[in-house]
């Protein structure tokens, strides 16, 4: 099975997290439709993202709004 990549196939909220996960321009674009404008990656969010938890792309977008609960109220 060929690797996901991250620059340029579809990511969906059922995208896999996978180890080879990049913070592409595509997932950002991904992030932005899902959590609206005011996402911005952060170091820790980053670093959740790549903890080796299984997670889909929908749970990460999940937990920016979560974080950002108050920010965006």
């Amino acid at each position: 099975m060929a690797s996901f990549d991250w620059h340029s196939d579809p990511i969906t909220p059922d995208t896999p997290v996978c180890a080879g996960y990049r913070n592409t321009q595509n997932v950002r674009r991904f992030l932005l439709a899902a959590c609206g404008e005011e996402f911005r990656f952060d170091r820790p969010f980053m670093a959740w993202i790549r903890d080796g938890a299984s997670k889909t792309m929908g749970e990460v977008a999940r937990e920016w709004l979560r974080r950002n609960r108050r920010a965006s109220a």
